[in-house]
């Protein structure tokens, strides 16, 4: 059973130069397929997966997590190169995550890399709450799809994922840690008027990847999904137009060339973050760089463990004890009073009410740092 029609994975053939199109979180091949046709209709072969837990209804994207969707992604990039001798990589929003982690992976065998409002971070606090909101709330309702243009195809999920989306949000800031290890020519395009993803995220891409040659896009009539919207014409004709610079030459790979000031300020942070990893223990550092040489010996990088547990149980903070004392007290206060009845405070259930909220605050504002260090075990989505 399907809520999303059309929304099988598909793959158009061509000539001996591959473009890997991905779709976003909670939508479908569909929502890319008029930007894959145009790069067919210039002799390209495309392939387009279907995400797992995608195109299908929410509670199969609920199962799911980033490991599942960027394993997919893997194989269908080791596939299309197979047939070509080149391939480019397309990501639409949370699809632009994952091309980004494809790039810092396999950036190596990648031409180039186009980018349409990716997303790599969402600062709201309604996502500093999900960790604890996913618990209670698996899903929510997300409203029409963000497009200008009327009557668009259905391409996407009318609901939310929480536990997916949560996965997400821990992928992101994988991807947005590791910026600095693409250095591929790199297209990317943004809409102004995007309600679901901030452009925000564009600028913090563009600021933190290493390529020399970045061709920034605007797009001014269309909203989030600019594939199905006003200005489709306009990102298929730029990115056919960045495939044929990259191919003849005009964009290169390469990093940034450092000015003398510049080059200052690198060698100051890279001394200031050799400072900061010495420690008392004589144990060998392991760095990102040694984690990825060794895992050349696992059949698929996607296999590691994403999110190991510590060895260590964390040390805690006063504030933030008392917020888990929050946490566990409020539901119980909430228990006790529907069951008893008990209202010693003649305010019914909401001390408890409070106490949760007032808890998730407290901790996931005070432990939001802590995230990036524990989704990073073993992590190389």
């Amino acid at each position: 059973m399907t809520d999303i029609p059309n929304s099988a994975g598909f793959e158009l053939s061509g000539g001996k130069i591959g473009v890997l199109v991905i779709h976003g979180f909670g939508g479908s091949p569909v929502s890319v397929r008029p930007w894959a046709q145009s790069f067919n209709n210039s002799g390209y072969s495309v392939s387009v997966p279907r995400l797992p837990g995608h195109g299908t209804n929410w509670q199969d994207l609920n199962s799911t997590a980033a490991a599942d969707w960027f394993a997919v992604i893997e194989k269908s990039f080791t596939d299309l190169k197979a047939k070509t001798d080149h391939v480019f990589v397309a990501g639409f929003s949370n699809g632009g995550a994952l091309a980004l982690r494809l790039a810092q992976i396999r950036g190596s065998e990648i031409e180039g890399l186009m980018l349409l409002n990716p997303i790599i971070h969402d600062r709201r606090i309604f996502m500093k709450l999900l960790p604890i909101i996913r618990l209670f709330v698996p899903s929510l309702k997300s409203g029409p799809s963000d497009i200008a243009k009327p009557n668009p195809p259905i391409h996407s999920y009318r609901t939310t994922a929480m536990h997916a989306l949560y996965s997400a949000r821990k992928f992101w800031q994988i991807v947005e840690r590791d910026l600095y290890l693409i250095d591929l020519p790199l297209m990317i395009g943004y809409s102004i008027n995007d309600h679901v993803v901030d452009p925000e995220n564009s600028e913090t891409i563009i600021d933190n990847v290493m390529s020399v040659d970045i061709r920034e896009i605007i797009f001014e009539k269309s909203f989030h999904n600019v594939s199905l919207d006003y200005d489709s014409e306009i990102l298929n004709e730029e990115s056919g137009q960045f495939i044929q610079d990259v191919l003849t030459g005009e964009l290169a790979r390469g990093s940034y060339e450092y000015e003398e000031d510049d080059e200052r300020d690198l060698i100051d942070a890279e001394f200031d973050s050799i400072v900061s990893s010495l420690s008392l223990d004589e144990s060998t550092p392991t760095t990102y760089l040694d984690q990825l040489d060794r895992s050349e010996s696992v059949e698929s990088l996607i296999e590691r463990n994403m999110y190991a547990t510590p060895n260590r149980l964390p040390k805690f903070k006063k504030a933030q004890r008392g917020a888990i004392i929050a946490l566990i007290a409020g539901p119980l206060y909430v228990i006790g009073y529907l069951v008893t009845h008990f209202d010693p405070f003649g305010l019914g259930a909401w001390p408890g009410v409070l106490a949760v909220v007032a808890g998730a605050i407290t901790l996931f504002t005070q432990m939001e740092h802590r995230e990036i260090d524990d989704s990073d075990s073993g992590a190389v989505l």
